[in-house]
Parts: C-alpha cells; structure tokens; sequence
C-alpha cells in the first residue's frame, strides 16, 4: 500500500509559477513509477509527467515540455512538480499516483492521492 499526499496547489496569474509536492508513505518506492495527472471541470482526466523512481527517467505531455519539471526526492519520499509560465489551460486538480509502469495511461496507476486544485487566471 502506498499513501500519497498532495500539496502545493492554489490561484496564480499567467506567466506565474506553482511547485506541487507528493508526500508518500506506507511502502517503499523502489522501482515504481511516479506521476502527475490532471483534470479540468468537464474533461478527462489527463497525463502530465512521470518519473522512474530508480533512474529518474522522465516524460511530459506535449503541452507542458520546457514549462514544468517533474523531480524527486528519495531521501524524503517526495515528488515534485515544478509549473513555470503557466497558462490558464492549465487549471485542473493535480493528482499524484504511484504505479508500477512508466505509463502515460491512469489506469495502470494503482494509488492515488486525493488531489490539489491549481488555477490559474488570465
């Protein structure tokens, strides 16, 4: 069992940053893949970044490459989401989730944290 907890949301103009943090628990993250979807009210859910836990390989959405960072920390069990240059498309609810393949497809994730809404104003 893996426990994830969001925070680091929150309101920002355009052009504006926001840093997301996930803080895990329960289980170890060794081999997993870590990653960060979102949502926007009336759309699917989305695939933003993930990272391999052990060799810090990533990968990004088209929309998001050069703009925002995904990092981890292992010694603190955290990932992180670094969103610079954002733009009011990007307001959603952030959701961390932990699985096993290094898949841009929610539904191979198996834990999930509650989310954090980001939004961003023009």
């Amino acid at each position: 069992q893996v426990q994830l907890v969001e925070s680091g949301g929150g309101l920002v103009q355009a052009g504006g940053s926001l840093r997301l943090a996930c803080a895990a628990s329960g289980s170890s993250l060794s081999g997993r893949t870590m990653a960060w979807f979102r949502q926007a009210p009336g759309k699917e859910r989305e695939f933003v970044a993930n990272i391999r836990w052990n060799d810090g390989f990533t990968s990004y959405v088209d929309s998001v490459k050069g703009r925002f960072t995904i990092s981890r920390d292992n010694a603190k069990n955290t990932v992180s989401l670094q969103m610079n240059s954002l733009k009011p498309e990007d307001t959603a609810v952030y959701s961390c989730a932990a699985g096993w393949a290094p898949s841009t497809r929610g539904n191979t994730y198996a834990y999930w944290g509650q989310g954090t809404q980001v939004t961003v104003s023009s």
